[in-house]
């Protein structure tokens, strides 16, 4: 028994506690990933997982819209992402009278699924290590101070040029596209097969999908049922298609399957999705650039933009549906700003970056390469150089161009005005562009008043921090004409451009005219935005290849010195793996949070006051009634959401989260505020992957949505 007792400890003693950082690619998890995957606890094999001649997991994991991952669930092309990946299309179809975001949506026949112009699904077909024909190509490029090494035009140009325009041509919806890894170190090809016929299926109320909202946003304990459901469309063939009312639900190569049979905490898990971006090779400089430029600028100025945003959607509830999803992609990246420095400051990630630096240099100078120590000094002169105008191109940013909305009026009017003073036949014809670009500028979800108080805030502030001299010519006219008065100039603005208002700018059609456009004062406005916003990006970009060579040079570098080593390469929106385990965390003294939240602190949390916290009068005769169906807990308990391990980032989003054997066990939809400092530095003891439980997403389809036609059609295990 003693024996016995020896030999497991030792082989608990030789298994990782937890899983390693990193967001891994795809075709090389049996070199890089594996033993320590299998450790864990996984049961597959990585051809499971990623087969360039099969059908695998990865063929049920897809690109949802531009920014966010989904997971197909059906034979019939059915597709779970989050609701608030979906949140743009339900609010497209929400009116007054059938508000889909206060009520939820739920398509009971195909027939009742609902279009999204723009809204797009794609496929990574494949992935294809092609660093040897890219460098190749690079090495006939006699410039320099060539940035092809880069360019995604560039880099594109080399994919099409691989595949051949034939092959293009003859598989409809399919592109490549060639992205660097490591600072340009590496490239990997993809080939993408995109769907655009996207068509919306099932949603829970905001209540629920939202619910929360701000107050939760990056936390954890968390309630909230982030999901939607949506369908593939194609042609007959299945091929991609524009809408049509021909076209048919998509049959995949793959989907996955769903296990009901619950979690605990220590099981393994895994991700697969499209991470944004991160920033793991980033020096104590850039550290210290991000946190007191980039994220301090951005706290500031939208916890000013957002206060009047709130203020009129609680006071309005048509400026609440019209303003909800600017409101809430402001608040994200708010706060996402406030865990980035929280993290920076308590794990010092200056300090931690400074000693990888140290210890490169110190390498580096025993093998006599002086490279890295030119490559580091350069980094450092750079950042310090180019401080100043970082700080102006980030005001101009968040307070001017995303705080103001009035600062993207058309301003492409000169053909229009050449028109209108020569009285030439192609008048009409761009007074019809100018419409269009004034109806796409002046839509639905635009309210007057509001854009004016929010300016007059964001204008005053931006005017207190940012130098008159390094201000935008036009604003000029605020101390000339206004005598600095901030308040008369909008108002005044609002009351002459004819952009202000539809009575404006019909006023303006009735009788148009080259002097009304050469003086609005809103598209004077835009245009000084647009050139200070040009002159700003050129003088940052004059440091740029200078920068990208010397990060280039400090990441090989890196990698040279701990070849040794497994590195992952930074996020850049391709299909990655993360891995881990379900594990609750301590987030501060004497402070621990299990895994799993339930129904229970939905109910706890209810507030009929707080638009965040409002719970649905049929969820909660759900909960009184103990009506959750086969997917309670042992316990009776309805789970809601799981923590694990595993490292995300943006783009995650709506990412399929797997058990040991493939199977789809909940919805990745955020990250705890503790572990937002993850794009920088992987924190074991805090980082954290929210994710809503499978279970309470299909407890909602049946009890809540009464949508069992969409239950029927995916391969649910016990």
């Amino acid at each position: 028994m003693k024996r016995l007792f020896i030999a497991l400890a030792i082989t608990l003693l030789s298994l990782p506690v937890a899983a390693d950082e990193g967001m891994w690619v795809l075709p090389l998890l049996q070199k890089q990933n594996m033993p320590e995957m299998k450790a864990l606890g996984l049961k597959l094999q990585d051809y499971d997982i990623y087969s360039p001649d099969s059908a695998s997991l990865k063929d049920a994991v897809v690109i949802f819209g531009g920014g966010c991952t989904g997971e197909v669930v059906s034979p019939d092309g059915l597709v779970l992402t989050n609701h608030h990946c979906g949140y743009g299309a339900i609010q497209s179809h929400s009116t007054l009278e059938h508000d889909y975001l206060t009520e939820g949506f739920w398509a009971t026949s195909r027939n009742e699924e609902l279009p999204n112009p723009g809204l797009s699904v794609t496929f990574i077909d494949k992935i294809e290590d092609v660093t040897d024909y890219v460098k190749k190509e690079l090495a006939k490029d006699n410039d320099p101070e060539s940035m092809n090494y880069l360019s995604p035009k560039y880099l594109n140009g080399l994919a099409k040029a691989r595949v051949g325009e034939k092959f293009l041509q003859d598989n409809p919806g399919t592109e490549v596209e060639i992205k660097a890894f490591y600072g340009g170190n590496q490239y990997y090809m993809f080939t993408k097969k995109i769907y655009r016929d996207i068509r919306l299926v099932g949603a829970p109320p905001s209540s629920i999908g939202k619910f929360g909202s701000d107050t939760d946003n990056w936390m954890w304990p968390r309630h909230t049922g982030d999901f939607s459901v949506f369908r593939i469309y194609a042609d007959a063939n299945g091929n991609p298609a524009e809408y049509s009312e021909k076209n048919v639900p998509l049959h995949p190569k793959r989907w996955f399957k769903i296990s009901i049979r619950g979690i605990k905490e220590n099981d393994f898990a895994m991700i697969m999705g499209f991470p944004g971006r991160t920033n793991k090779y980033y020096t104590s400089w850039e550290v210290a650039e991000r946190r007191d430029i980039d994220n301090t600028v951005r706290i500031n100025i939208r916890e000013l933009r957002q206060k009047v945003m709130l203020d009129e959607m609680l006071r309005n509830p048509q400026i609440r549906i019209q303003y909800a999803s600017k409101y809430a992609s402001s608040e994200n990246a708010y706060k996402n700003a406030i865990g980035s420095n929280w993290a920076i400051n308590k794990r010092n990630f200056e300090k931690v970056k400074r000693d990888e630096q140290e210890a490169l240099l110190a390498w580096a100078d025993k093998q006599g390469k002086s490279e890295y120590r030119t490559a580091l000094n350069q980094i450092r002169d750079i950042v310090a150089d180019r401080h100043d105008l970082r700080f102006r191109q980030w005001m101009l940013n968040e307070a001017l161009r995303t705080g103001i909305e009035f600062s993207s009026v058309p301003t492409d009017i000169d053909p229009l005005i050449e028109a209108l003073k020569s009285k030439s036949s192609d008048k009409q014809k761009e007074i019809d562009k100018l419409t269009a670009a004034f109806r796409r500028f002046y839509d639905k979800d635009y309210v007057p008043e509001v854009d004016k108080k929010i300016a007059k805030v964001m204008l005053q502030e931006y005017r207190r921090l940012i130098p008159h001299t390094s201000q935008p010519a036009y604003f000029a006219i605020i101390d000339k004409k206004y005598k600095g008065d901030i308040s008369r100039f909008v108002d005044d603005i609002f009351d002459k451009s004819i952009f202000a208002s539809n009575e404006n700018y019909n006023k303006f059609l009735k009788r148009p005219s080259a002097k009304a456009l050469l003086n609005d004062p809103m598209i004077l406005f835009a245009k000084s935005i647009a050139t200070e916003r040009e002159n700003l990006n050129k003088a940052l970009e004059s440091y740029d290849t200078a920068y990208n060579r010397a990060h280039r040079t400090y990441v090989k570098g890196l990698l040279e010195m701990e070849k040794d080593q497994v590195h992952w390469p930074d996020a850049n929106f391709t299909l990655r793996l993360t891995y881990g385990q379900i594990k609750g965390y301590h987030p501060r003294d004497c402070v621990y949070y299990t895994h799993q939240t339930t129904l229970d602190g939905v109910m706890e949390k209810e507030d009929s006051t707080n638009w965040e916290f409002v719970v649905p009068q049929k969820l909660k005769d759900l909960y009184q009634n103990k009506d959750f169906g086969r997917y309670a807990l042992k316990d009776g308990r309805m789970p809601v959401a799981f923590c694990a391990t595993t490292h995300t980032t943006g783009g995650n989003s709506g990412s399929p989260v797997m058990n040991a054997n493939g199977e789809l066990i909940g919805i990745n939809f955020d990250r705890n505020w503790e572990g937002v400092g993850g794009d920088i530095e992987y924190l074991p003891d805090y980082q954290r992957s929210i994710i809503v439980d499978i279970r309470y997403v299909l407890f909602l389809i049946e009890k809540y949505g009464e949508a069992n036609n969409l239950l029927e059609e995916m391969d649910i295990t016990d």
